[in-house]
């Protein structure tokens, strides 16, 4: 005997109602974001492959997929023609692309303190920072030459352009000259050093000396900002939040997915890396001890664009104010996550 119609159609609703509250969200729900880092992975970008990897992207209705830079990369460019949405970039780099009428902006700063340091070899009789005048040669980029060195310049006697010789990335050069210095990350040249040598070289810390740039920026071009300030302030939290975790937490995940994504990484490299962070305070001093990491303001901004403009990288009649935005950031949130 058939079942009155009425009666299939009242349970066809009803199992219709059952699956849609019970089927998981389809990833086409999930907003499409694509985030472009300024180097191979690594533990610099910890945070983000973090988020990533234990799905707080996915929490806050994000599906990221995170493109490395590196050699041969280009992907400052790809946002600015928008076939990406963010970009990791730095602070300098945005104020001297703000007088170029490049139309990008800063909504976060993961890196309270920049990792950049000057290197020097232990026993030369260098103990301060200004003591790495005395040195004949210096290794850096020629970014670094036409940027961090010219606040050197003008803020400790002694520094000459004469010490400058280009750095290629590798430390040979300054392991076979006892009376030089190099540059480097804090996160990564020492640790190359010290497995050379068994010995970690003199660190000098620039933010530590008074260079303060912010660093580890998430990037966005104006449009996104005022067109969906919803997709950009979920991205930011999202990504505090996977900081708070790989910094604090269990970052196994994070850390395998960066050794997927660069097999070169190692282990040690990525376990100095963290703990550098942490001793130096990189990810988490400053603001981000009241009001969370990735803070970003207003008055760190301008005290870089006065040592800018004090070394005559920038005009002084520049409106700095337009590189940066600090709605998205300094919320506290994920702060319960240190604990």
């Amino acid at each position: 005997m058939n079942a009155p119609a009425h009666s299939s159609t009242t349970a066809l609703a009803a199992v219709l109602t059952i699956w849609t509250i019970s089927a998981p969200v389809s990833a086409h729900a999930l907003d499409k974001v694509r985030f472009g880092t300024d180097w191979l992975a690594e533990a610099d970008h910890g945070g983000f492959y973090q988020a990533l990897a234990d799905g707080t992207y996915a929490k806050y209705g994000l599906d990221v997929e995170i493109l490395q830079g590196g050699p041969g990369t280009h992907n400052r460019a790809l946002l600015l023609t928008g076939k990406l949405d963010f970009y990791l970039g730095t602070q300098q780099e945005q104020l001297v692309g703000l007088e170029q009428g490049i139309p990008l902006v800063d909504v976060a700063a993961f890196y309270q303190k920049n990792a950049q340091v000057i290197l020097a070899h232990p026993n030369a009789g260098i103990e301060e920072f200004a003591d790495l005048a005395s040195l004949e040669t210096i290794y850096m980029t020629h970014g670094g030459f036409g940027a961090y060195f010219e606040w050197m310049k003008a803020n400790f006697s002694g520094f000459r352009d004469e010490q400058f010789k280009p750095y290629n990335f590798s430390p040979a050069p300054f392991l076979a000259d006892k009376g030089s210095a190099q540059q480097g990350l804090i996160t990564a040249e020492p640790y190359e050093i010290q497995r050379q040598t068994g010995k970690e070289p003199k660190i000098f810390l620039l933010a530590d000396s008074g260079y303060k740039p912010y660093a580890t920026m998430i990037t966005v071009q104006q449009s996104l900002v005022d067109m969906r300030p919803d997709l950009v302030q979920r991205f930011v939290d999202a990504s505090i939040e996977g900081w708070y975790s790989y910094i604090y937490r269990d970052n196994g995940a994070a850390n395998a997915l960066i050794k997927k994504e660069n097999p070169e990484m190692s282990d040690g490299q990525i376990d100095y890396a963290i703990n550098k962070m942490k001793q130096y305070g990189i990810v988490d001093s400053g603001d981000a001890l009241d009001k969370g990491i990735g803070c970003l303001t207003g008055e760190r901004y301008k005290d870089l664009f006065d040592e800018l403009v004090k070394v005559k990288l920038l005009k002084p009649d520049t409106d700095h104010t337009r590189a940066f935005d600090t709605r998205f950031s300094c919320k506290r949130v994920g702060m319960s996550l240190k604990d």
